[in-house]
């Protein structure tokens, strides 16, 4: 079972965070769903805010699974309202935070199943790659995309990923599809020794 038994912290500098045991991240696309991901997970509909407006996660925003074993969901980047001044400080947010978690298991790139993967998203993809981070792709919002034409959207994206449709995972927040199978997974990995 996956509960968050609290929204731990809320903090824009990553040194002020202090230790955990085990950590997992999520990053994606203002818009992509990721707080509505995280209260789906959590079983909690308040659990992370979410907005109408994308773009408000402009802070890490930690959650407590068990003592030390976190949920971190960093800012969302692309489109996001505020000030150019806001934006530019939401690309040293989430890069100060990767840069220093010893216990981060994994990073969990959301993106959205209609906007396929953004230069934005390629552009971390590719940071996480050559810095060898632990991380996966979930496409969120599958609810979004029909039935008929959900398995040609699966395999356009996969191409575009240049990955194999199977190793990603495919979710629907809003109607619960993929949720069990994550939320094992971020079990997993945030008990493993």
């Amino acid at each position: 079972m996956l509960r968050a038994t609290q929204h731990l912290m809320t903090e824009t500098e990553p040194q002020f965070l202090g230790d955990s045991d085990a950590e997992v991240a999520f990053v994606g696309r203002s818009n992509a769903g990721k707080s509505t991901l995280i209260n789906a997970l959590c079983e909690k509909a308040k659990m992370a805010f979410v907005s109408q407006i994308p773009g408000k996660t402009r802070t890490i925003n930690v959650y407590a699974l068990s003592p030390y074993r976190w949920l971190v969901d960093l800012p969302g980047y692309g489109y996001a309202v505020g000030s150019k001044t806001d934006k530019a400080r939401l690309g040293p947010i989430i890069e100060g935070y990767l840069k220093s978690r010893p216990n981060l298991r994994m990073v969990f790139v959301i993106l959205d199943v209609v906007a396929g993967p953004t230069k934005l998203d390629i552009m971390m993809i590719n940071w996480l790659i050559h810095y060898a981070y632990p991380f996966r792709i979930i496409v969120n919002k599958i609810d979004k995309t029909g039935p008929s034409k959900l398995d040609a959207r699966k395999k356009e994206i996969a191409a575009e990923l240049a990955i194999d449709s199977s190793a990603i995972i495919w979710i629907s927040s809003k109607k619960n599809t993929g949720i069990e199978t994550l939320r094992k997974l971020i079990v997993e990995l945030l008990h493993a020794r």
